[in-house]
């Protein structure tokens, strides 16, 4: 090693007089100008986050969303408008107007992506994710969790890092399963309805959470880390069941009585939800309004779930195809049998989450004999309608 001092920069030969600062490190220098240009590159290729929350474009997360949920077009929409004023709010919030934070309200059936949708833009933001069941939250935690274990898995998603942990998702599954039983207030809150959405009030607001950093109950004594849940976006989503029926006799009013009208109207659907048809639901008016941002899904018909099994990056036929490549052997769906999947699925009323069961009851014999099928020499399986139906593997037991 020389020891003469440095004078130019070893990546663009500049001279230390001509630069502001030249930095020497072992065998090498670099002026300010190329760590300028290095830290330009590597913000340029950040991905999509919250580390530049200007640069979310609603219309290039609905196309990324695209790729994962089919159908929703009108969901996917005003979710991705939704998120990308939700960062936007964290980043300019409070230097001449300090932005409400706007938490989102998936309403829709059951396996109609909600929960898919949800996953989907916490990866594409790359910020921690956290699911919960509002079933298994009680107002002071003893009988199940509490409130603030939401924090505590969204702070363990997050890696520890307090920091990653304020700007995360918080995912509410089956919110609507804590409507209280009437529309009057109760005088005792029970533990899993109007209770826990008391409880979850000032969570979702904005408030700075005590939680353990391990997770865990706590204990007196222990150590403590402090989250501020001002920037972090909680989305709820739930089936609503029965919501529908609200919607429809506040519109056409009630068809009951000797003189009253009956209504020959189209099916009502959860796009026309006002706040007052939730409270009547069992929301209690402070939670309702906790969530400006609605977002309604719809039931995917069977040319959707069709779709599903085949379009989606992460899509079931391409699951299973890898899964029968590993013992090299081709899987492959003639469109009748695709379709008879789609639609026993769809009698289910289970959306798409029937989906996954109905490929495990085609494949399951095929799946137990498949290392036999490669002793054979057999090494495509096709499956059509008969299989559908009648589901034996391709030989017979000697």
């Amino acid at each position: 090693m020389s020891n003469k001092p440095y004078e130019r920069c070893s990546f663009c030969n500049t001279h230390k007089d001509e630069v502001n600062k030249l930095i020497l490190g072992n065998d090498v220098a670099i002026c300010n100008k190329c760590v300028e240009l290095c830290q330009n590159l590597l913000n340029e290729e950040v991905a999509p986050g919250t580390k530049n929350p200007t640069d979310i474009d609603p219309q290039k997360l609905k196309s990324y969303l695209d790729q994962y949920v089919i159908g929703q077009h009108r969901a996917k929409t005003v979710l991705s408008v939704a998120i990308a004023n939700h960062y936007k709010r964290i980043q300019f919030s409070g230097k001449d107007v300090e932005i409400e934070k706007a938490n989102i309200l998936m309403l829709g059936p059951t396996g109609s992506g909600k929960t898919l949708l949800a996953r989907t833009v916490a990866r594409y933001l790359d910020v921690p994710f956290a699911i919960a069941d509002a079933t298994s939250i009680t107002e002071a935690g003893y009988v199940g969790d509490d409130v603030e274990s939401l924090i505590v898995r969204l702070l363990t998603a997050a890696g520890g890092d307090k920091e990653k942990c304020k700007r995360g998702i918080v995912f509410v599954d089956e919110i609507d399963k804590i409507a209280r039983k009437s529309e009057s207030t109760s005088i005792t809150r029970d533990v899993s309805g109007e209770g826990v959405q008391q409880a979850l009030l000032k969570m979702i607001e904005g408030t700075v959470c005590r939680v353990p950093p391990q997770g865990g109950r706590k204990h007196p004594g222990s150590e403590m880390i402090e989250i501020d849940t001002r920037n972090i976006l909680f989305i709820a989503g739930g089936a609503f069941v029965g919501l529908e029926n609200i919607v429809q006799k506040r519109i056409y009013g009630s068809s009951m009585g000797f003189n009253a009208t009956v209504q020959q109207t189209k099916e009502t659907g959860l796009d026309q939800v006002v706040p007052d048809d939730l409270i009547k639901f069992g929301m209690i008016p402070e939670f309702v309004g906790r969530f400006p941002s609605w977002v309604d899904l719809v039931e995917l018909t069977t040319d959707d779930l069709v779709h599903v099994l085949t379009d989606t990056k992460n899509s079931l036929v391409k699951q299973y195809q890898q899964l029968f490549a590993v013992d090299k052997v081709d899987l492959d769906f003639d469109h009748n049998a695709l379709e008879t999947i789609a639609q026993r699925s769809a009698d289910f009323g289970t959306g798409a989450r029937a989906l996954h069961s109905e490929m495990e009851r085609v494949l399951m014999p095929h799946m137990f004999h498949i290392k036999r099928y490669r002793d054979r020499g057999i090494n495509r399986v096709v499956i059509d309608k008969t299989q559908i139906n009648n589901p034996t593997p391709l030989y017979k037991e000697e």
